[in-house]
């Protein structure tokens, strides 16, 4: 299982601020947490995603990623 954890906006619109996932690619998880979240449909394209703190791909494996970062795009200054 990989710990995903969502940050911000992508947190308000998956209800929660963290989720157990065991998808097998980075592309399985996208469509899995929508499919769940439908929220994250709007916001989830435009995130960074972080795969035990790099930043990865679509076709990035899972089978041993340990923690999954979902930043949406932050503004401030």
């Amino acid at each position: 299982m990989t710990l995903v954890r969502y940050f911000a906006a992508a947190a308000e619109a998956a209800g929660r601020e963290t989720e157990e996932r065991d998808e097998r690619t980075l592309l399985a998880l996208r469509a899995a947490v929508i499919e769940q979240h439908p929220a994250l449909a709007d916001i989830l394209p435009r995130c960074a995603v972080l795969v035990d703190g790099v930043r990865a791909d679509d076709d990035r494996r899972l089978d041993e990623a340990r923690l999954i970062d979902v930043l949406p795009p932050f503004a401030g200054g």
